[in-house]
């Protein structure tokens, strides 16, 4: 079975891992090219977009493609627009990863907002010293917020982006350890933490040093992208492929979107 992961996630290359080794699958994996210095992995790989729905199914038909595993990160809706459209045209079966998301616990300060711009309204008027972990994409959002201190963290430098003019960024790859959130917290006198809720472990201990530490968060709701078949794995995912191949192997049977 011809396979395609949409990626950038763990989840993408845990399963990507999964399969590298399983020849009842020829995989591909798909990474949007945001990353400069992405990981290694396993299988085949291709960077780059695909031209809206249009060309991913294009691509799709090109490469004889029989299922698609959407294992992108969970605020990247518009790929995941894309695979819908595609997957639905070309009837090939579409499973979404879906990391649970963070869930505030006792101790916790969170004000949920719906994006980046309102992130920053948020922040209030009087000065603050901001910790902005979120993508680079989204940073100059805050640069209609100029009155704040920001240290922001990303993997790579922002670039084409107006950004807010007392600001300092720090260039790193998680997963991140408590002790090390904490410290950094600690050491640059943050008052407030703006953060997406992406879910998962990897950028976990940030949430629980602010906690702790009784720092309020800001936090980015997710869009609504649950498409297909859901799964939370990439073991999941694994088997949900299987099924994929039982349903093959079986005339009449039916795959769906």
């Amino acid at each position: 079975m011809r396979v395609l992961i949409l990626g950038g996630t763990t989840e993408a290359s845990g399963l990507a891992r999964l399969l590298a080794d399983d020849h009842r699958f020829e995989t591909t994996l798909s990474l949007a090219g945001r990353t400069s210095n992405p990981r290694t992995q396993p299988v085949r790989t291709r960077i780059g977009g695909f031209g809206g729905a249009d060309g991913l199914a294009a691509w799709l038909a090109q490469e004889s493609i029989e299922a698609v595993i959407d294992a992108t990160h969970p605020y990247a809706d518009q790929i995941s627009s894309n695979a819908v459209a595609a997957c639905g045209r070309l009837a090939i079966p579409l499973a979404t990863i879906w990391r649970p998301a963070w869930r505030p616990e006792p101790g916790d300060r969170w004000l949920t907002v719906a994006n980046a711009e309102a992130a920053a309204d948020a922040l209030g008027q009087e000065p603050r010293r901001v910790f902005l972990s979120l993508g680079r994409l989204e940073l100059g959002a805050f640069a209609a917020s100029p009155q704040h201190h920001y240290l922001a963290r990303t993997v790579d430098p922002p670039e084409g982006i107006v950004l807010p003019r007392d600001i300092r960024l720090i260039f790193d790859r998680g997963p991140f350890g408590e002790p090390a959130e904490t410290a950094l917290l600690v050491n640059e006198k943050i008052d407030v933490l703006v953060s997406k809720n992406s879910g998962g472990a990897a950028t976990y201990a940030k949430i629980t040093a602010a906690r702790k530490l009784g720092i309020p968060v800001v936090m980015i709701a997710r869009p609504h992208k649950l498409h297909g078949h859901v799964v939370d794995t990439a073991q999941a995912a694994a088997g949900w492929l299987e099924e994929q191949l039982v349903h093959r192997a079986i005339p009449g049977s039916a795959r769906g979107v």
